[in-house]
Formats: C-alpha cells, sequence, structure tokens
C-alpha cells in the first residue's frame, strides 16, 4: 500500500510524520484491499488542518477532513471519520435477510 503525506503552507515536525504513517498503517489493515492512502496537511487561514484519501477495491475512495487546534488534533478527527466511513461500506455490512 502506498502512503503518501504532504503538507500545504505549514511545516510538520517529523515524530508527527511518523505517527500519521502508523495510524495511516494501521487504517489500511482495516480496508479491505486498500490500495493507497494520501494524507494532506494543511493550514489555511492560521487553522490547521487534515484531508484523508483512502483508496481501495473496487474504485471506492472514502474522503475524511478534519480540523483542530493543532494538526495532531485534526488528524484524530479525520482518521476517525475516515474509520466510521469503512464500517458503513457495503463491503462490510451484512447480506439483507428475505422474506421481511
Amino acid at each position: 500500500m502506498l502512503i503518501t503525506i504532504t503538507t500545504r503552507h505549514c511545516d510538520i515536525p517529523e515524530d508527527l510524520r511518523e505517527r500519521a504513517r502508523a495510524r495511516l498503517e494501521r487504517l489500511g489493515q482495516r480496508a479491505p484491499r486498500s490500495h493507497r492512502i494520501q494524507l494532506i496537511f494543511s493550514a489555511e487561514h492560521g487553522r490547521p488542518g487534515v484531508e484523508l484519501e483512502l483508496h481501495t477495491s473496487r474504485r471506492q475512495v472514502h474522503f475524511a477532513t478534519g480540523e483542530g487546534v493543532d494538526h495532531r488534533t485534526a488528524l484524530d478527527r479525520a482518521v476517525a471519520k475516515l474509520r466510521r466511513q469503512m464500517g458503513k461500506s457495503p463491503a462490510r455490512r451484512p447480506p439483507a435477510r428475505a422474506g421481511r
């Protein structure tokens, strides 16, 4: 799985990059046949934010954003949103029962 971490209008410390990579690797293991994860750290108008894009099999794309007082909080919020989306994906839902 390819993990890409980029920044827009900000500088990110190396320890935060390593934390992000570890979180994304764990997230990629939960996704069925994940191909690529793209993470963008940004600071639009001085507000730290994170954008996450996860590409899985069958051309499914999960996208989540997060904002916070710092980039670590924004990363945690975006990962939580993406994890909720993956829990709702059709691949994880049990099959519907007929006759109801």
